[in-house]
């Protein structure tokens, strides 16, 4: 029997898998390195198959013995001790399969997993904004552990073939009669077992259906934001309705799903009964005539409860195939869809960054979504039947030329939906251009390995993400290698460190789920404390200082100042304060650059920069712009 039973597919899916050559031989290739262990497991799987085809044979032996009037002691020990020591020997059969069915097993889902999640980091960030986190990770879980499956039940229908042939050839050599009549009873049980397992199928479908939609209300719900969504609109209680609701149509479904289950073997069982009744009414009735004896009954007998334990799990082994295969699939799927940002053959590295950064006739779309993201992973179920979409989007960026020298800073300002985001996206390669080129230090960004890349550039978001873990753990992403003296420093530039010393555990301290501990200023300058600590030539700032206050802001910017000397930094602000400083200012509206130049100059000349100022800026009540 497999020793991991998964909920069936949906036959729609089932029936639109096929078993080709390519999907075998991918299949192969993560098995290949276990083949000496797979063909070890599959001998011994046929030893034991033919070694358990021998004690109806010895109990036949000692039956007869026990009836015959010319019985010997010495061969009843025999026979009793030769069937001890067989029993041992199927034990040690058995657990020696169990052992290479794990350890083979377990390999090839270590295998997948790590080669699926490799894949998906390197995935563009195009592609996280279209998939369901949920559905990501099922394919991580529980489509690794059906492909896994592939083996199991492969190795289980060698097992089953082989008991067949070991149990049928001794029962036909004894009576072809009883073993025709233990065979008359196959049909019923073969039907029984189809009509019963489609409908064990259905609910079980309906079954894990019940379950997402609950799992998913308790991933929603459970997270940070969401309970605190939930605590502000005073909803507790209608959320624990509804929850119990879908629990209970979990329960109700797992009743009925238990009762199919029973009805099945039941079924099955009285089938397997009726057989069992059959034998021994033709074979008491030979053994009476004197056609077969006790003994050869009692054998018969034996076989037919071993005949049709394998006929059943041969019954659904080819679904059990076609969803292993399906699972497959599923994982290639993902693996077959490239990156759409990787490094290029022949990517040099980059040495010495000066940081000097030239823009030159860029224009840039996002990507169609065929070419980025996966149907079966979107969150809409239409896309899965109608496919994704094979048009790019609207022009984002259009003709954008700019240089931005080493050491300088430069401001990009505009209305929402400018360009400036996307912009400095493509600086870190998070996004090609579509079109022009865009370089540093004279290097088309397209052209560098992604990891030289990344070690030059440092971003910090607005929204600055921390991972469930220390304060230590969480600055040392940056630089895993950096000493605490070296976090201490980082962290006194963006003025975190005294905060951080105050805390009883210190830099030990857990900053919780996305740093919910900690207020939105404090979470911004461990961000800028961790871009400090990776060193880089250039810095992009993306609204960085907008939930500071302007006591802090004032600090964080005094720091910056003294940090970012000698970097050259693009800084995405609303805030007049930073803007002001920038030694040039890029004013975006449309895709297009429509406006360069300091501060002072743009605000003479008038224009969309001069109207932000006044409307944006002034108004905002920029109280550190007003001081200075």
């Amino acid at each position: 029997m497999r020793g991991y039973h998964r909920p069936p597919r949906d036959p729609a899916e089932l029936r639109a898998a096929n078993i080709t050559r390519g999907t075998l031989a991918r299949i192969w290739r993560f098995m290949r390195p276990y083949r000496r262990r797979l063909s070890g497991y599959l001998l011994a799987l046929v030893a034991s198959a033919v070694i358990g085809s021998v004690p109806p044979l010895m109990v036949r032996a000692l039956v007869d013995d026990l009836t015959s009037r010319h019985r010997s002691v010495h061969e009843i020990d025999i026979l009793a001790a030769g069937m001890v020591g067989l029993a041992l020997v199927v034990t040690a059969f058995s657990l020696l399969n169990r052992w290479l069915g794990s350890w083979i097993g377990e390999r090839i889902i270590y295998d997948l997993r790590t080669r699926l999640f490799d894949h998906v980091q390197r995935m563009p960030v195009a592609f996280f904004t279209r998939t369901q986190t949920g559905s990501l990770m099922s394919r991580l879980t529980t489509d690794v552990l059906d492909a896994q499956n592939a083996v199991g039940t492969a190795a289980s229908v060698v097992s089953d073939v082989m008991t067949l042939g070991a149990t049928l050839v001794p029962m036909f050599v004894l009576s072809p009669a009883i073993t025709g009549l233990a065979l008359v009873v196959l049909p019923p049980f073969v039907v029984m077992d189809r009509v019963m397992a489609g409908r064990i199928a259905r609910l079980s479908r309906l079954r894990m259906q019940l379950n997402a939609d609950m799992s998913a209300t308790m991933s929603e719900r459970f997270n940070v934001a969401g309970a605190l969504l939930v605590k502000l609109f005073g909803r507790p209680g209608a959320e624990s309705a509804q929850f119990s609701r879908r629990a209970a149509r979990v329960r109700d479904s797992g009743v009925r799903l238990a009762l199919l289950s029973r009805y099945l073997f039941a079924a099955l069982a009285l089938v397997g009964a009726v057989g069992t009744a059959a034998v021994y009414w033709l074979g008491g009735r030979e053994a009476l005539t004197g056609s077969l004896s006790v003994g050869t009954v009692v054998a018969l007998a034996t076989y037919v409860t071993r005949l049709y334990s394998p006929l059943t799990d041969l019954a659904s082994s080819r679904v059990d195939l076609l969803g292993a295969v399906v699972s497959f699939d599923r994982v290639f799927e993902v693996l077959d869809t490239p990156p759409a940002v990787a490094d290029r053959p022949g990517a040099v590295a980059l040495d010495t960054v000066a940081g000097r950064v030239e823009a030159s006739g860029v224009w840039f779309r996002y990507p169609a979504a065929r070419d980025v993201s996966v149907a079966s992973l979107e969150a809409s179920a239409e896309h899965v039947a109608e496919g994704l979409g094979s048009e790019p989007g609207a022009w984002v960026l259009r003709d954008v030329s700019f240089v931005a020298e080493p050491g300088t800073m430069t401001a990009l300002v505009g209305p929402t939906g400018a360009g400036k985001t996307t912009l400095s996206q493509l600086v870190p390669r998070l996004y090609d251009a579509g079109a022009g080129s865009l370089t540093l230090d004279g290097h088309d960004v397209r052209d560098v390995t992604l990891a030289s890349l990344a070690a030059a550039v440092g971003v910090v978001t607005q929204d600055a993400h921390l991972f469930h873990d220390t304060i230590a753990a969480n600055l040392r992403y940056a630089r895993p290698s950096a000493t605490d003296e070296e976090l201490v420093a980082a962290c006194a530039a963006a003025r975190i460190h005294d905060l951080i010393a105050s805390l009883p555990e210190g830099y030990d301290t857990v900053v919780g789920e996305r740093g919910y501990r900690l207020s939105g200023g404090e979470k911004q300058r461990l961000a800028i404390a961790r871009v400090l600590l990776k060193d880089p030539a250039v810095v992009i700032l993306d609204e960085a200082t907008a939930h500071l206050d302007s006591e802090t802001e004032l600090l964080v910017q005094q720091a910056l100042a003294a940090a970012l000397a000698g970097r050259t930094s693009i800084v995405i602000a609303h805030r007049l304060s930073t803007i002001q400083a920038a030694d040039q200012i890029l004013v975006l509206d449309g895709g297009r650059i429509v406006a360069r130049g300091t501060h002072e100059s743009l605000v003479a000349s008038g224009g969309l920069y001069a109207d932000l100022y006044h409307t944006q800026y002034l108004r905002g009540g920029d109280e550190l712009a007003a001081a200075g």
